[in-house]
């Protein structure tokens, strides 16, 4: 699928869309140059998933937890400042990976090979306009 944004206030229904094409995806790959809209883009999807707390790119810290209003976790991941892949083992993903709950990962280019096979795979191109494909 493939969808066109040209304004952040397209962002929602974009998001809703992913969701609603990928109803049991729980692990989304968000793929993008840097300043494609990846964090932007996630967080108009934690937002849809009702996500109150502030959503913020983990980039220091790897990953940050964010609770829905019924205090679901979903977890987001920024795997852009790893320098070895034992760092990824070592904050234990698979306890993230295999929970069932929604986990939205920028730069997952680093780490591949670790992806579980239904991993919903999200590409962010484009300047002026953002195309989001899945």
């Amino acid at each position: 699928m493939r969808i066109i944004v040209k304004s952040e206030a397209e962002l929602l229904p974009a998001a809703q869309q992913l969701i609603a094409a990928n109803p049991s995806g729980r692990i989304f790959a968000v793929y993008g140059s840097m300043g494609a809209g990846k964090t932007t883009f996630i967080k108009a999807l934690c937002r849809l998933l009702g996500v109150e707390d502030i959503v913020q790119s983990p980039t220091f810290s790897i990953v940050n937890e964010y609770k829905t209003g019924a205090g679901v976790p979903i977890y987001h991941f920024d795997f852009y400042r790893i320098r070895n892949i034992t760092e990824v083992y070592d904050i234990g993903y698979e306890d993230y990976f295999f929970t069932g709950n929604y986990c939205f990962l920028e730069w997952p280019e680093l780490i591949v090979h670790l992806l579980p096979e239904n991993t919903v795979h999200v590409h962010i191109t484009g300047d002026n306009e953002r195309i989001i494909e899945f």
